[in-house]
């Protein structure tokens, strides 16, 4: 099997190049991150974070799908209908979800602030939140400091924006590239990613900041947009939860020293390509960062009917919990493998269906395949393979990232409203 089947961009071969600086390695961008105490006022980790453009910018976002969406979504996308925004707050330790018209009232609060303290128009900001749904934003521990993390912005602020918007993430999650254009010229691309639970196919409990210098138009952004985000974060399930506060947000402000990227123009589809670049690779560490998850597994679906067919199977078998539980048990299971691609609307034919763990065949034609089940096993019990569901019915693909489902999961997540809540009551704050 050719990798180019899963390759969104097969075209393109371009020396993309790794480089620091994440959501600041774009030129003109600045961000910085403050403690305000949002969860709980004793503590001392970042928990509010800004990022600034120097010069306007051409902006686009996708959010949440979830009916139910946070004050902060709400308001974003009132905002970004102006194009033109200059600043993105976020904090965590509250998602600012489920909270009413006081909920709406403290985003505007904070988007206020931050246009005071850098000197642009309110609807130039954005606001993003991510924390516990129900609870009512802290705003009077946020808007005094805000001048105070103006104040911070620097092109070096990335690590701790990075920090400044974790929840139950282990690690930070940051990844930048610089793009040649040829004769000297070069455009950036970086962003930051915040992630580990309540994922889900059609965006996750995420928040992705994505900067890039390039030059391109308002079109032609949307466009490279919803390509990106279609081949990486809408292609990620952890616990198959899609959240409330959703956000990708990518601002472009051309400061490359390249020229315009034109539509139809190959240097268009290199654009495309670097951002789904970028997307994707914030979008696997957000996988394998999922809460307490020991395995990291792609799950190819080749040769589908249709496209449609070969996003049913896959994402039928990535959010399947009988699967994963498999995974986390290192059982090379590919009987529930084949019953989930059976309930998952996709056209099949049984008798045509062949599945591989790693390369190693496990079913043929529907039927156990002669592969010793040791062979399985070893590569089961590695932390990262992969999983090929062959439907030999036509030539669509569709490739999802998904991971196991351990007891520390179920153990982490039994209490998290309850004990935030007494722990509350405990320090007089609700």
């Amino acid at each position: 099997m050719k990798s180019a089947e899963f390759d969104p961009c097969p075209s393109i071969k371009v020396p993309f190049k790794v480089i620091d600086g994440g959501v600041t390695a774009a030129r003109g961008f600045r961000a910085a991150a403050i403690s305000c105490g949002i969860k709980n006022p004793e503590a001392t980790r970042l928990d509010l974070m800004m990022i600034t453009s120097d010069v306007p910018t051409i902006t686009d976002a996708a959010f949440t799908t979830n009916k139910v969406r946070a004050a902060c979504v709400r308001v974003s996308q009132m905002h970004i209908r102006d194009s033109d925004t200059r600043a993105i707050i976020a904090n965590s330790g509250n998602a600012n979800a489920c909270t009413g018209l006081q909920g709406i009232q403290d985003a505007k609060a904070m988007c206020k602030a931050t246009a005071e303290s850098i000197g642009v128009r309110m609807r130039q900001v954005l606001v993003c939140s991510t924390g516990i749904i129900g609870m009512n934003m802290p705003i009077q521990r946020i808007t005094p400091r805000v001048g105070e993390l103006a104040e911070k912005l620097s092109p070096a602020g990335n690590d701790d924006a990075a920090r400044a918007i974790m929840t139950s993430d282990t690690k930070p999650k940051v990844y930048a590239i610089e793009v040649p254009l040829g004769k000297g010229h070069s455009f950036r691309v970086g962003g930051i990613a915040k992630g580990a639970g309540m994922i889900c196919p059609n965006m996750a409990t995420m928040l992705s900041f994505i900067t890039t210098d390039a030059k391109v138009s308002k079109d032609e952004l949307k466009r490279a947009m919803r390509f990106a985000v279609d081949q990486s974060f809408n292609r990620i399930t952890i616990d198959g939860d899609t959240s409330t506060n959703d956000t990708v947000i990518v601002m472009t402000n051309g400061q490359a020293n390249a020229p315009a990227i034109k539509k139809g123009s190959p240097e268009a589809e290199i654009f495309r390509c670097a951002l789904q670049k970028v997307m994707m690779e914030l979008a696997k560490m957000i996988v394998s960062d999922g809460e307490r998850v020991t395995k990291f597994v792609e799950i190819r679906v080749r040769n589908a009917r249709t496209q449609s067919d070969a996003k049913k199977a896959a994402e039928a078998v990535a959010k399947s919990l009988l699967v994963k539980c498999s995974f986390n048990g290192s059982d090379p299971n590919w009987g529930r493998i084949i019953h989930a691609v059976g309930y998952s609307g996709a056209r099949i034919r049984e008798e045509l269906i062949d599945i591989y763990f790693g390369g190693i065949q496990a079913c043929v034609g529907g039927l156990t395949a002669k592969t010793p089940v040791a062979d399985l096993e070893k590569v089961v019990k590695e932390p990262r393979f992969s999983v090929t569901i062959d439907l030999n019915l036509g030539s669509a693909n569709h490739i999802v990232y998904t991971t196991d489902l351990s007891e520390a999961y179920v153990d982490f997540n039994s209490s998290e409203y309850s004990a935030a809540v007494h722990a509350k009551r405990q320090k007089g704050l609700v």
